[in-house]
C-alpha cells in the first residue's frame, strides 16, 4: 500500500518537470536567438552624396543706401547777409533757377560807384587825347618842342589804361551783384539746406546741398577681405529692402582708396542701370553679389556633425559599408550647404541623412545620393 502511494505521488510530478524543462529549454532558445540577431544588426539605411571638388562659389548680401551719382553744395561766391532763401528739401530745381539771394546794398552801392569812375576816366580820356592830337599835329609842322608831345602822348596814354582799370572794375561790380542771388547750374533735387534767411555767411559756406538728375548709385561698406575676393568686375543685384520685388543690376563704378577710420570698411559705389522710380534717394538697398573662392568641396548642411566639440561628418567606407566618423574644417557656411577646407576628400562617399543614428563601424544601406 505504502509503495503504491509513492508511486503515485512520483508520477504525478512528472508533467510539472517536463514542462519546466520545456519552458526553460524555449527560453534559452530565444535568448540565443536574440543574441544571433544582436550579434548580426540590420545595416542601417542612409542617404548618402559624393564629394565633388567644385569653385566655392558664394553670394554675399550687404546693405547700403541709394545716392546721387553726383552732389554739389552751392554756396555764395561773396559774403553778406541772406535775405531770401527760396528753396526747400525735396524741391525740383532747373538750370539757371535761384535758389537764395543776398542783400545787394552794398554790391550796388559799389556799382554806382564803378560806373562813376568810368565816367571819370572816359572824361579825361577824351580830354588828354584832344591834347594828344593837337601836339601831334603842332610837331609835325614844327611848331611845338618834342618835349611837349610827348607829356601830352604819356597823359593820353595814362589816360586810356585808367578807362581800362574802370571798365574791369565795373565789370566786377557787375559780377558781385550778380553774385548776390545762388543759381543752380543744372537740373537737380534739394537734398539739404545749410542756412536760413537772416544768417550772415562767408564766401564758400554750403547754402543747399543737391543731388544731380544725372544717375544715382547704391554706396555700401564693405570689408577688406571681401574686396580681395571679388571678381574684376562682378555684376550685383540690387533690391529695395522694404520690398525685395523692386530691383536693379549695377556695376562697381567707383572703390575708396582709404577704409573709414572707424569701421575699417571701404565705401563702395555701385551705378545703378536703369534704376526703378521706387529706389528713390535715401532708400536702403540689399545687394547682392557672387563671390568666386579656390574650389572646395561642398557637401549639404544635414552631413554635419560634432565630434569633439568640433564640426565632423560620417563617411562610408565603399568596401564594407561602414561608416567612419571625421572631423572637418569648414571653409564657410550657406543655408543649405558647407564648404569644406579639409577633411574630405573628391569621389568619397558621406552620409546626408540618418547621421545622429550611427557609430563608428556601424554597417549601412544606401538608399540613394542626395544633391
Amino acid at each position: 500500500m505504502a509503495e503504491s502511494v509513492t508511486g503515485r505521488h512520483r508520477w504525478a510530478g512528472t508533467p510539472l518537470l517536463l514542462f519546466a524543462s520545456l519552458l526553460l529549454a524555449a527560453l534559452t532558445l530565444a535568448a540565443c536567438g536574440e543574441k544571433e540577431e544582436a550579434r548580426t544588426p540590420e545595416p542601417r539605411p542612409v542617404r548618402t552624396t559624393v564629394a565633388t571638388l567644385r569653385p566655392a562659389a558664394e553670394i554675399v548680401q550687404l546693405t547700403g543706401q541709394v545716392e546721387a551719382r553726383n552732389e554739389a553744395s552751392y554756396g555764395f561766391r561773396i559774403g553778406g547777409r541772406i535775405i531770401e532763401r527760396l528753396v526747400n528739401v525735396g524741391d525740383q530745381v532747373e538750370p539757371g533757377q535761384v535758389l537764395a539771394r543776398l542783400d545787394p546794398q552794398d554790391e550796388q552801392n559799389a556799382l554806382r560807384s564803378a560806373q562813376a569812375a568810368l565816367s571819370a576816366a572816359q572824361a579825361s580820356l577824351s580830354q588828354t587825347r584832344n591834347q594828344y592830337e593837337r601836339q601831334r599835329e603842332l610837331l609835325n609842322r614844327g611848331f611845338t618842342p618834342r618835349a611837349q608831345y610827348e607829356q601830352a602822348e604819356r597823359a593820353f596814354l595814362a589816360a586810356r589804361s585808367q578807362v581800362e582799370d574802370a571798365q574791369a572794375r565795373l565789370k566786377m561790380a557787375r559780377d558781385r551783384l550778380d553774385f548776390t542771388e545762388l543759381r543752380a547750374d543744372s537740373a537737380s533735387i534739394v537734398t539739404t539746406r545749410h542756412a536760413e534767411a537772416g544768417e550772415v555767411v562767408q564766401p564758400g559756406q554750403p547754402i543747399i546741398t543737391v543731388a544731380r538728375q544725372d544717375g544715382r548709385d547704391g554706396v555700401f561698406e564693405v570689408p577688406a577681405a571681401l574686396l580681395a575676393s571679388l571678381p574684376a568686375d562682378p555684376q550685383i543685384t540690387i533690391a529695395l529692402a522694404s520690398d525685395p520685388s523692386v530691383t536693379a543690376t549695377g556695376r562697381v563704378r567707383e572703390i575708396s582708396p582709404q577704409a573709414d577710420p572707424v569701421t575699417r570698411t571701404f565705401p563702395v559705389r555701385v551705378s545703378l542701370i536703369n534704376p526703378p522710380e521706387a529706389m528713390r534717394l535715401g532708400s536702403t538697398v540689399v545687394g547682392h553679389a557672387a563671390v568666386e573662392n579656390d574650389k572646395a568641396i561642398e557637401v549639404p548642411a544635414s552631413a554635419l556633425t560634432r565630434l569633439n566639440g568640433q564640426p565632423a561628418i560620417w563617411v562610408v567606407d565603399p568596401a564594407n559599408n561602414t561608416v567612419n566618423l571625421r572631423n572637418v574644417e569648414v571653409l564657410r557656411f550657406t543655408p543649405t550647404s558647407v564648404a569644406l577646407a579639409d577633411g574630405v576628400k573628391p569621389q568619397e562617399i558621406v552620409v546626408t541623412a540618418g547621421v545622429q543614428a550611427l557609430h563608428p563601424g556601424q554597417k549601412v544601406r544606401l538608399l540613394g545620393a542626395s544633391r
